[in-house]
C-alpha cells in the first residue's frame, strides 16, 4: 500500500534549539510531570467522565455541529 503524496514520515522537535532560543529549559522532570498529570486527572474526575460519558461529543455537536468539515 502506498502511502499519500506528501505525507510527513518523521516529525522532529529540536528541543536543545528550542531551550537555546527561549532561555530556559524543562523545569518539571518527566517522573514529575507525569506524577503531576495523573494527579490532576484524579483530582479532575468530573472532567473526564463527561469527556468518556459521551456528554462532550453532545456539546461539541451542537456548539460546532453546523460546521461541516470539507
Amino acid at each position: 500500500m502506498t502511502d499519500r503524496p506528501g505525507h510527513d514520515h518523521r516529525y522532529a522537535i529540536n528541543a536543545g534549539k528550542l531551550a537555546n532560543d527561549l532561555g530556559e529549559r524543562c523545569r518539571v522532570d518527566f517522573q514529575g510531570g507525569l506524577a503531576e498529570t495523573i494527579r490532576w486527572y484524579l483530582d479532575h474526575e468530573d472532567w473526564w467522565r463527561d469527556v468518556t460519558s459521551g456528554t462532550y461529543k453532545t456539546w461539541i455537536d451542537k456548539n460546532y455541529g453546523f460546521r461541516i468539515a470539507v
